[in-house]
C-alpha cells in the first residue's frame, strides 16, 4: 500500500518495513541517512533530513553515490590509475561538501558525516542505511524511480520519501 501512496502524495511519506530488524545487526538510533545527488540537491529532501536529524538529536549521514566518468572506460579491462580515481573522487567529495553547505549553516546543531561512494545509488543507500534509524530519499515525479523502488523493496529501516 505504501508503494501506492508514496508516489501520489504531495507530502513526505514514511514507509516502515514489515518484520523485525535482523538479529546481529545493530540499529543506530542516532543516525539519519540522506541519499543526495550532490550535482542536484533537492532542497525539500535535504531540509527534511536535516530537520529529522535535529528533532531526533541524531547525526546525519549524507550519502552521495557516483560513477567513474565515461571516458574512464578506456582503461577497462585494465586497472584504472589510482591517482585518476582519487582525483575524480576528490571532486565528488567537494561537490557534496558544497551542496550541503547551506544546510550546515541553517542547522549548525546537526553533526554531518559526508559519505561519497563509488557505487550505484541503490547499493550505496542500502549499505549505508543498514544501521540507520531513518533513510531519507526524494522522488521527482508521480512515480517512484528505480533507485527509490529498489530501496523500498530491500531496506530494513523506515524510509521517508520526500517529493520535490
Amino acid at each position: 500500500m505504501g508503494h501506492e501512496v508514496a508516489p501520489r502524495s504531495d507530502r513526505p511519506v514514511v514507509l516502515v518495513p514489515d518484520g523485525p530488524h535482523p538479529a546481529g545487526r545493530e540499529r543506530r538510533t542516532e543516525w539519519v541517512t540522506l541519499g543526495v545527488d550532490a550535482r542536484d540537491p533537492v532542497s525539500a529532501v535535504v531540509d527534511f533530513a536535516f530537520d529529522a536529524a535535529l528533532r531526533r538529536g541524531a547525526r546525519l549521514h549524507a550519502v552521495h553515490a557516483w560513477r567513474l566518468p565515461s571516458h574512464a572506460e578506456r582503461w577497462m579491462p585494465y586497472a584504472l590509475p589510482e591517482e585518476d580515481r582519487g582525483a575524480w573522487e576528490d571532486q565528488e567529495v567537494q561537490l557534496l561538501s558544497d551542496a550541503l553547505r547551506p544546510w550546515r549553516e541553517k542547522y549548525p546543531q546537526v553533526d554531518v558525516y559526508e559519505d561519497v561512494r563509488l557505487q550505484s545509488p541503490s547499493a550505496a543507500l542500502l549499505q549505508a542505511s543498514a544501521s540507520a534509524e531513518l533513510l531519507v530519499v526524494g522522488r521527482a515525479r508521480r512515480t517512484l524511480g528505480p533507485t527509490v523502488r529498489d530501496v523500498l523493496e530491500h531496506t530494513e529501516c523506515p524510509v521517508a520519501v520526500v517529493p520535490r
